[in-house]
């Protein structure tokens, strides 16, 4: 996976091999790990949220760049350290064991693909407290097949984004040409070690498999029906889909110089394009999964400058 004990970095499919050291890779992150949120989290898929919610690990910085990323405060490459609540394994791992048991004892790992190798150490670290919770990992999709077999002792339940089917779409929101390639191989690695069931347990919660995620863009109709084309024919229609509607333009993409100034990307989704995408979904075969209200775009506005991004918390780092 990586050289130079995990600090010449091949984690993700950029194999940028950056001195983690130094942390000049393309997505800027050091050897330790950063995380700018440790909290109670009731927004995800209702077998991962369950009634007392999942302890969700937000990570610093990221190997996508999204330009209309929702968490861009703490996912750009520059993150200010105001931003940043927690430094290295034993301050994580500290302030999950005061999060977990207010939870249904699972953790999300939001965005961990630059911090892969850190993985197993923080879930070790947490069975030596007598900690055992469901392990999730949440991520873009944009994953190395050689880092997710390094991953899968220690992963419960895969929670992937599958954004784009059209290359033109992952360069110019994403800079990652590769990204529907990649991510079909990262997709059939972990259908491969989970299969297409989610386990739910007597109380509704999950505890192994796999959910993907696709956001449907404004504007984008087209790349939508590409994805669920694609998961259709090379996975199963028996996985589950939750096909989002949440997209809402954040400050980044209002202020961008690098959009059109009508790019679609600068508004909401359209009851229009979110209904053809729910009944191509259905068309396709698909039975098992979520979707959302077209009002979920005003639900989902994290403030990273609080401990907790989505509550109200009054800790907030200066």
């Amino acid at each position: 996976m990586t050289v130079d004990n995990a600090i010449r970095c091949i984690q993700c499919p950029r194999s940028c091999k950056a001195d983690r050291k130094q942390a000049n890779g393309f997505c800027r992150a050091g050897n330790e790990i950063e995380v700018s949120a440790v909290c109670r989290h009731t927004g995800e898929e209702p077998p991962l949220s369950g009634k007392k919610g999942i302890c969700n690990i937000f990570f610093a910085h990221c190997n996508l760049q999204c330009i209309y990323c929702q968490n861009y405060e703490i996912s750009h490459r520059e993150v200010n350290h105001r931003h940043i609540f927690y430094q290295g394994i034993d301050a994580v791992v500290e302030k999950i064991s005061e999060v977990l048991p207010t939870t249904e004892n699972i953790i999300g790992l939001v965005s961990a693909t630059h911090y892969a190798h850190q993985i197993p150490i923080l879930v070790e670290a947490l069975h030596r407290r007598g900690l055992y919770p469901t392990v999730v990992y949440n991520c873009g999709g944009y994953e190395s097949v050689e880092t997710l077999r390094m991953l899968a002792p220690y992963i419960d339940i895969y929670l992937p984004d599958y954004k784009y089917s059209d290359t033109r779409l992952a360069t110019r929101y994403s800079q990652a040409a590769d990204y529907p390639e990649r991510a079909q191989a990262a997709l059939q690695e972990m259908y491969r070690q989970k299969g297409s069931a989610l386990r739910i347990d007597d109380t509704g919660v999950a505890f192994g498999g796999i959910i993907i995620r696709h956001l449907v863009l404004p504007g984008s109709i087209n790349n939508t029906k590409r994805c669920i084309e694609w998961i259709a024919e090379n996975l199963s229609t028996a996985v589950h889909i939750s096909l989002m509607a949440q997209y809402f333009p954040t400050e980044k993409v209002i202020r961008s110089t690098h959009l059109d100034a009508e790019s679609p990307l600068r508004r909401t989704l359209t009851a229009a394009e979110y209904e053809e995408a729910v009944t191509y979904l259905r068309q396709m075969g698909f039975y098992r999964g979520w979707v959302q209200p077209l009002e979920s775009a005003d639900n989902y506005h994290p403030h990273f400058d609080f401990e907790d991004p989505f509550g109200n918390a009054t800790d907030k780092k200066q």
